[in-house]
Order: C-alpha cells, then structure tokens, then sequence
C-alpha cells in the first residue's frame, strides 16, 4: 500500500436529497454491501476511500452529506450530486447546483454530465438449464429436513 503522506488525496462531497444513494454508494466501495433500508444521514460524515490505479493509489475523502442547505459551505471541492430522476420534484434540481459550479469555477459555460443508475439489463438464460433449476428447487422445497443438525 503507498504511503499515507505520498498519496494523492482528493475533497468529493456527496450531496442530494435524503434517500438517492449517497451513503449506499460509499458503503458499498468501503464494505462491498448494499443497504436496501434507508437510514438518513445526520450531519456529515467523512470516509477516506482509497482507489488502485495503474498509477498508484489515489484517496478520495468523501463527505457524505445529509443533504440539507446548511452545508452549503462544504460545496467549495469536487463534488458528485445524486437526485432521484423519476420523482417529479427533482426535475430541476441540478440547477441551482450547476449555478453553484459555474460560480465556484468561474466558468459561464459549464455543463453538467448525466450518469443515470439504471438497472442492469436483462440477463439471458439458457431455457434448459432454467428448467433444471426450477426441478431441482421444486425438490428442495418438498424434501423434509432431518430433525437433527448432525444428520447434514
């Protein structure tokens, strides 16, 4: 692992209304789990992600933000915004973070880039092998367990 002192490290803020990913996108780079329940962030936390790349290891300091207008300050470094795109209300708000960008960046001209998560598609299965699952689950389901654990 590189040296903590000889890593390039970066600022990323994380910012969007409650309940778009924010904190399920760093836990699932920190741990590799994926939280379904939602649990609102309170505050801001920071979490050093660090990456491997051909180059070396690169550290993301990632401030994962509950969201609200008083963080307003934190905006100052780079930052990814997450908004739930099939909720009306949120059909205009990259703007005033991209009025936000513009400002900090002096630069009139700036565009956002849009990355959707969208579902992944649709696996193709082989029709036989399905078949074969689906039997071999339907014996599962009526073969009766061994009432003793040392039977397995």
């Amino acid at each position: 692992m590189a040296q903590t002192a000889d890593m390039p490290t970066f600022k990323c803020v994380l910012l969007g209304d409650g309940g778009t990913g924010k904190t399920t996108f760093v836990k699932r780079h920190l741990t590799g789990e994926f939280e379904k329940k939602y649990v609102a962030t309170l505050g801001v936390e920071v979490h050093p992600l660090v990456f491997h790349t051909n180059r070396g290891a690169i550290r993301f300091n990632v401030w994962d933000t509950a969201g609200q207008e008083k963080f307003g300050g934190l905006r100052d470094g780079y930052y990814i915004q997450y908004y739930d795109i099939s909720a009306k209300s949120n059909y205009n708000f990259e703007k005033p973070f991209l009025w936000l960008a513009r400002k900090l960046i002096g630069d009139p001209n700036l565009e956002f880039v849009a990355m959707p998560a969208l579902e992944p598609p649709e696996v193709q299965m082989d029709p036989n092998w399905q078949k074969q699952i689906e039997s071999e689950l339907k014996v599962a389901t009526e073969t009766a367990l061994p009432e003793d654990d040392e039977d397995l």
